[in-house]
C-alpha cells in the first residue's frame, strides 16, 4: 500500500536509529533501540513509510502461525494527520492477509483517542483491557485490548 507521495517498504536493523528518534518523539514512553532492534527476527515484519527517502513512520508486526499482533506503529509528531497512520495500518492489514493470517491483535493506551478512532474505523473491536498497564504521567492507564478477524 502506497500513495504517489509515500513508499512503504521494509525495514532493516539499520533503520532503528531513525526509528527511535520517531518513536522517542511521538511516544512519552518510548521503546528503547535494543527492543526495536530485537524485532528484526524471522517471526517479525518491520516496515516503514517514506517520503524523499526520509522515513515518518513504521510498524512492527509479529505473526505466529496465523495470528498477527500489532506491536507498534508509530508516525512522526511532525507528519501526523495526513494519513499516514492509515497507509500503515492498511499495510498491515493487507500483509496480515497476505501471508495467512486471520485476525491482528493490538493493544493500545486508553488515552490514544486517534489511534483507537483509527483501529474502530478499520473494523478492530475492543475485546478487554488491561487495568493499569502503561505508566503514565498520572500513574498509569489501561491499555484497551482490540482485534481484527476476517
Amino acid at each position: 500500500m502506497s500513495s504517489p507521495l509515500y513508499q512503504i517498504h521494509r525495514l532493516s536493523v539499520d533503520d532503528c536509529q531513525d526509528m527511535l528518534a520517531i518513536e522517542s518523539a511521538a511516544h512519552t514512553h518510548p521503546w528503547s533501540l535494543a527492543s526495536l532492534q530485537d524485532c528484526f527476527g524471522r517471526l517479525y515484519r518491520v516496515e516503514g513509510l517514506f517520503e524523499n527517502q526520509q522515513l515518518l513512520g513504521f510498524s512492527i508486526v509479529q505473526q505466529i502461525i496465523d495470528e498477527v499482533t500489532l506491536m507498534d506503529i508509530c508516525v512522526s509528531p511532525t507528519v501526523q494527520g495526513r494519513g499516514i497512520g492509515r497507509l500503515l495500518l492498511d499495510s498491515v492489514i493487507t500483509q496480515a492477509k497476505a501471508h495467512a493470517g486471520v485476525k491482528i491483535m493490538l493493544e493500545v493506551r486508553q488515552s490514544n483517542l486517534a489511534a483507537i478512532s483509527l483501529y474502530q474505523k478499520s473494523g478492530f473491536v475492543e475485546i478487554g483491557r488491561r487495568q493499569g498497564y502503561y505508566p503514565s504521567e498520572s500513574g498509569a492507564e489501561d491499555a484497551i485490548l482490540m482485534d481484527l478477524s476476517w
